[in-house]
């Protein structure tokens, strides 16, 4: 029998850590009630469940209602988004750009710094600053501070730690999108999911979510990930609405594939939001590999992200800031992306046309490159079906947050001539 001691909080709980660090209690292993352990150790209620709450906050236990505590599985990284290079299927389910789209990296280096930068130096290029500004502060409330980050999932992690605790509820979409979900989750921070439709998240499962308790929300105005849609200027103004009832919900918006983007940016961050931020990465259009993202926010938001970014600690680094310069302002890198955005649309049409003849119904994206598929029985054995005819495809469930979707995924980026074709025959034969 698992023998648990202390007298204060920081001893029960330390004791409870030492369990687990040697295996003795196990993932899934649930701790003895509150009142049943204070009496075994006597001690009083309260200290055992300051322990308990201590473990939760340090992501060792869980709190599971009326099925009391129990010890968390340890962390892990979850479904990634990303190529499979142990396949020899044909990869519909990597999420990435169609390198022939992007720069060359030579190129985007080229753009070489006056001098080498050092400890103490300002983070943030003069010219790479003019080009955020110039781009961010017309949809954002003013005044518009702006930081750069590793990338939009680590604005959002840095976001997520910056202005909330372990344990605070965010509310997203959902399905939605993997990078946000995995990083909320290793935060400790549960979510709520929201639905959508067509025009993006619906008002009324808003309002629900931030009547449950969600202290923030993350949500995707145009070519959500992995549904295609984005928000119609209607639907923008009812989620903004909806949002000037929680002025302290910090509202973070991931405007991921804002350089590509084939729709209007339409604002929900109302005047009365206390913590807001905007972000804009440009992976999709220049590279993943780059790791920068653009982040409109307010000062006080700034000022927390800063103290993680500061040079000698975490800042992004001139060079590749150097060559985010070179990617937004060379004729080259520009006119490539536009090739990219007209490419990404007439793949994901076609796609959705070929479909259409063999009678199975989508919704035709808004944007992006990804199409959302409902299937009508279960879409691991539609995917096996599909992997038996060479095709590789995601399943919706990896993006479920409350649902449960019956769908696939499908990334058009590099679908070749008469593949869509192909593809929709194979998938009607598996329905």
């Amino acid at each position: 029998m698992i023998e648990i001691k202390g007298k204060s909080a920081q001893e029960i709980a330390d004791c409870i850590r030492a369990l687990v660090q040697n295996g003795e209690l196990t993932p899934g292993a649930a701790l003895p009630p509150v009142r049943e352990l204070a009496q075994t150790i006597n001690v009083n209620r309260n200290t055992v469940a300051a322990a308990y709450q201590r473990l939760v906050t340090a992501g060792i236990a869980m709190t599971q209602g009326r099925h009391g505590t129990s010890i968390c599985e340890a962390p892990q990284a979850g479904e990634q988004e990303g190529l499979s290079s142990s396949t020899a299927l044909i990869d519909l389910a990597d999420g990435n750009p169609n390198p022939s789209w992007l720069p060359s990296v030579a190129s985007l280096l080229a753009g070489t710094l006056p001098r080498p930068y050092l400890y103490g130096d300002d983070t943030l290029l003069g010219e790479l600053r003019a080009l955020g500004e110039q781009w961010l502060a017309p949809d954002c409330p003013a005044p518009c501070n702006l930081e750069l980050t590793h990338g939009a999932v680590d604005a959002i992690e840095r976001l997520a730690a910056a202005l909330l605790v372990p344990g605070d509820a965010v509310a997203i979409e959902d399905p939605g999108f993997l990078g946000t979900r995995n990083a909320l989750r290793l935060a400790g921070m549960p979510t709520i999911g929201v639905e959508i439709d067509p025009q993006g998240m619906t008002p009324a499962s808003l309002q629900a979510s931030l009547e449950k308790g969600a202290r923030a929300l993350i949500i995707t105005p145009r070519a959500h990930n992995p549904c295609g849609c984005s928000l119609s200027k209607k639907r923008a103004q009812q989620l903004h609405k909806v949002l000037s009832r929680f002025p302290e919900v910090a509202v973070i918006v991931d405007d991921h594939f804002g350089l590509l983007n084939e729709t209007t940016y339409y604002s929900v961050i109302p005047a009365t939001t206390q913590r807001w931020a905007l972000v804009r990465s440009v992976s999709k259009g220049l590279g993943p590999d780059l790791r920068v993202a653009f982040v409109g926010c307010d000062s006080v938001t700034a000022g927390r992200l800063r103290t993680r970014l500061t040079s000698g600690t975490n800042w992004v680094s001139h060079i590749l800031q150097a060559a985010v310069v070179t990617g937004l302002k060379s004729e080259q890198s520009l006119a490539r992306m536009d090739e990219a955005r007209t490419g990404y649309a007439r793949l994901r049409h076609e796609l959705c046309e070929a479909l259409g003849q063999m009678g199975i119904a989508v919704t035709p994206p808004d944007g992006g490159f990804n199409v959302w598929i409902p299937v009508p029985r279960d879409a691991k054995d539609v995917a096996y079906e599909l992997a038996k005819k060479g095709w590789l495809v995601r399943l919706g469930t990896a993006f479920d947050v409350d649902g449960e979707s019956r769908a696939i995924r499908v990334t058009v980026s590099h679908l070749q001539t008469d593949q869509a074709k192909a593809f929709a025959r194979d998938l009607k034969a598996c329905l």
